[in-house]
């Protein structure tokens, strides 16, 4: 069962942790790695939240995964969940702390969705638009490519959305037929 406070003390500690040990990039990458595995592998969640495999199984199974990928501040973290029973939250955990991560760090994620792919040029000046606009320092771009808007973008930049779509335009015009006042006033 999702438990968000959970997650944003564990991710809290973690983040207090590493800041104190002069570590917060390489745990920011070794949770970002842990995010694509959580992500990818479906298996790797259902083997962490599994009730019937032991506490120290599970170690040594993370241990053989994240043999030298990730730092020993990292790996002690992850052993701590398991010993407290909180590996099930895990993935939570994971989200929870890049989330931290980035307000800490001031970095606004944007979600570009365009029909086509764009240029590196088009996304530099999308970027640019959105920090001035938007008084953002630093920019994350996520890109993702939608062949159902026809033409055009949508930008998502936190409770902000821009639909500039081909799709939402015909969406508009159809509304517009649908309330065609000419036709209710012939009848």
């Amino acid at each position: 069962m999702p438990n968000p406070r959970l997650a944003a003390r564990y991710a809290k500690s973690l983040i207090d942790l590493s800041m104190e040990k002069g570590q917060l990039e390489n745990v920011f990458a070794d949770m970002q790695w842990l995010q694509a595995i959580t992500k990818s592998n479906r298996d790797f969640v259902s083997f962490l939240r599994s009730p019937i495999i032991k506490a120290d199984k599970k170690i040594k199974i993370i241990d053989a995964i994240v043999a030298g990928k990730i730092s020993d501040l990292t790996l002690g973290f992850t052993r701590l969940l398991i010993n407290k029973g909180r590996e099930a939250n895990f993935p939570e955990i994971i989200s929870s702390f890049i989330s931290q991560y980035k307000s800490h760090k001031n970095i606004q994620t944007v979600k570009l969705t365009t029909a086509t792919p764009i240029s590196d040029v088009a996304k530099d000046a999308i970027v640019a638009q959105v920090k001035k606009s938007g008084g953002f320092e630093n920019i994350e771009l996520e890109t993702a490519i939608d062949d159902k808007l026809i033409g055009g973008f949508v930008l998502q930049a936190g409770d902000k959305l821009i639909d500039a779509s081909v799709a939402y335009d015909l969406k508009a015009i159809a509304r517009q037929f649908e309330n065609n006042d000419f036709i209710y006033r012939i009848r």
